[in-house]
């Protein structure tokens, strides 16, 4: 078993950590939708489900920065034989995910006006009530909660309603027109070390 990545498979670290970011955005969605489709505004379960929706955020975030860390230490495997301008639409694809990565959960935790109650254990300020908005937004910038809130909010929930759902399926489809049509090893390579 292999922990870090060689020519031809990702290690299990790098492995670990994309199906933990993957399945960490899906539960912030699963929570999000659920507190919209199915509970009512202001009631305990609505609160849940944002509560959730806010804690696998943030876990996203923490796993994201902890896999671009690993990512910097870990040269990924080599391309699959294959056009320039596929390889070229392949990591073109992954910096946009990547960008995507970092976005969502950023503009999220900016724009909420909630504390988080990670996983309903422990309490995790709202930026609004940090120094670095203090610092940052208020003191050096100038804005106000009212200025710079829509923009993050727009961004977070515009993006996570259409933009993202866009690249995750192209990244999904892509990922199985290689395994079904193409026959290689690139979703392969994602879920075994072997």
């Amino acid at each position: 078993m292999n922990y870090k990545n060689t020519n031809d498979r990702y290690g299990l670290i790098a492995i670990a950590l994309h199906w933990i970011v993957a399945l960490g955005f899906l539960a912030a969605y699963v929570a999000v939708y659920y507190r919209h489709w199915f509970t009512e505004v202001n009631t305990p379960e609505n609160w849940t489900a944002l509560q959730l929706h806010l804690s696998f955020g943030l876990s996203v975030a923490v796993f994201v920065i902890l896999r671009l860390i690993w990512k910097s230490m870990n040269k990924p495997p080599k391309d699959l034989p294959g056009t320039k301008f596929e390889h070229f639409a392949a990591h073109t694809m992954h910096y946009i995910l990547y960008a995507i990565m970092i976005v969502m959960p950023l503009t999220g935790y900016f724009g909420t006006g909630v504390n988080t109650e990670f996983f309903l254990q422990f309490e995790i300020p709202k930026f609004a009530d940090t120094a670095i908005y203090k610092t940052v937004v208020e003191d050096y910038l100038g804005l106000t909660w009212e200025t710079f809130e829509p923009p993050m909010d727009w961004v977070h929930k515009r993006g996570g309603e259409y933009f993202v759902w866009v690249m995750i399926l192209a990244h999904a489809s892509a990922a199985l027109y290689h395994h079904f049509i193409r026959k290689d090893d690139v979703l392969k390579r994602m879920l075994s070390t072997k």
